[in-house]
């Protein structure tokens, strides 16, 4: 079950492009189950707290598995709430958080996902990490072709490219991150090791706060601060957490949401170098489904 749920989710990643959650992360991975930090056989446990709520329990385990289990889930529950909400603790890197919001979209659902990582921001004007990247992702349904689907970390850049470019021994562009000592370095590793730059400065920062109570707070999961490393072996499970929402737009009373998303996209299409979030990736998708993939050197 993990296996398939862990390939899945990083071959989808590395076909869209996002090479930083795609197939280079599989040392990492394979260093945190040998370590122990990730249960490569737990399976998730959900049970219905509330109506509208699924809480999930990954078990230290991957957070694909969890993760496919509240995308099985929410749908049924969206549509007879309205809205619903998975919470998911003890979880672990969660990959390219879109893929997941993405495939509630295509089941008709407007969703968004918060997820808190492993300290690596630090509160504007502070110096030592508080909080983690943070992803937040966002999809809503077209009618008649591939959903929108947003997808940013809260840093300036999302880590995994920085991971990426130390395994490969290349430098990284000055802005995207702080070593140690708070100065901007090109240094793939001295980055890992300092901070990330927040997107939009203190708004970044203040977003990446509001991660933490949705991700954290809300189920115990470990803050940013608390939680291990998702890049080595050292330490016990980072226990980390995600918040996915789904909402069911037919629920709304409007019944023209297809209708309205039809006259967004045109409104935005219709402009010359704009594009829909998202198009790019379905660009690379299309095009690693007529190549293939080349594997990365590990």
């Amino acid at each position: 079950m993990a296996a398939r749920s862990v390939a899945t989710a990083l071959v989808a990643a590395e076909a869209d492009g996002l090479k930083g959650h795609g197939l280079s992360r599989v040392p990492t991975y394979l260093t945190m189950v040998k370590s122990g930090k990730i249960d490569g056989k737990a399976v998730p446990i959900a049970t219905r707290p509330k109506p509208g709520v699924l809480a999930i329990d990954a078990r230290d385990g991957f957070a694909y598995p969890a993760i496919d289990l509240a995308i099985a889930e929410l749908p049924a529950i969206a549509r007879a709430q309205g809205v619903a909400l998975a919470a998911i603790s003890n979880s672990n890197h969660c990959g390219a958080a879109g893929l997941h919001v993405e495939k509630l979209a295509e089941a008709g659902l407007v969703a968004l996902l918060f997820a808190n990582t492993p300290a690596a921001i630090a509160p504007w004007g502070g110096s030592k990490p508080v909080f983690g990247t943070n992803p937040i992702a966002f999809a809503a349904p077209l009618a008649g072709r591939a959903p929108i689907v947003i997808d940013m970390a809260l840093s300036k850049v999302a880590r995994g490219p920085i991971v990426a470019a130390k395994q490969k021994g290349e430098a990284i562009p000055e802005g995207w991150a702080l070593d140690v000592d708070g100065n901007p370095t090109t240094d793939a590793g001295k980055a890992l090791a300092g901070t990330m730059v927040p997107l939009g400065d203190a708004k970044g920062a203040t977003l990446a706060m509001m991660v933490e109570i949705l991700a954290a707070a809300l189920m115990s999961a470990h803050f940013a601060f608390e939680a291990s490393s998702f890049l080595d072996g050292a330490g016990g499970p980072p226990k980390t957490g995600q918040l996915i929402l789904a909402i069911d737009p037919s629920a709304m009373g409007g019944g023209n949401f297809a209708e309205r998303m039809t006259i967004l996209a045109a409104a935005i299409e219709s402009q010359p170098g704009a594009r829909l979030p998202g198009a790019r990736r379905m660009a690379l998708r299309a095009e690693s489904a007529a190549k293939g993939l080349v594997l990365p050197a590990f």
